[in-house]
């Protein structure tokens, strides 16, 4: 039995094509009405984010959209007179904050593809050096 292995650059591709719909598809679904739609790219993006390294920086972003997200989802579900849908039972505000986190989300992850890369790396992972006495 033999194992096939995608390159890394197209596995890399796919992953970031992925994130980016995700993150998009959030906004749409939330002003379209479908908010409860929206856990599915919800958690794409933050799951895709925490799994691969090369989307490191997007991380902070993917959780703040998942916070953004898990607020109303969990004001609607534990309410007492809870509406047929997330969508009618979600406060103006509260939408237009997921909106927020997403369209910040999508600008964090194009302004950090658009960084050029170092050739010695990040300067957490570069050696300190030390002015001599």
């Amino acid at each position: 039995m033999t194992e096939t292995t995608m390159p890394s650059a197209s596995l890399s591709r796919r992953v970031d094509r992925t994130v980016i719909i995700s993150i998009w598809a959030v906004p749409v679904l939330v002003v379209g009405q479908f908010a409860m739609l929206a856990i599915v790219p919800v958690t794409l993006a933050l799951i895709v984010s925490l799994r691969h390294a090369h989307l490191r920086g997007l991380r902070r972003w993917a959780v703040t959209l998942a916070t953004a997200y898990a607020t109303p989802l969990i004001l609607w579900a534990t309410g007492p007179d809870r509406a047929p849908s997330l969508s009618k039972d979600m406060h103006p505000v509260l939408a237009a904050l997921i909106v927020v986190a997403a369209l910040a989300t999508a600008t964090a992850y194009h302004l950090g593809r658009r960084r050029p890369r170092r050739a010695d790396g990040p300067s957490s992972e570069r050696p300190h050096l030390r002015a001599a006495p």
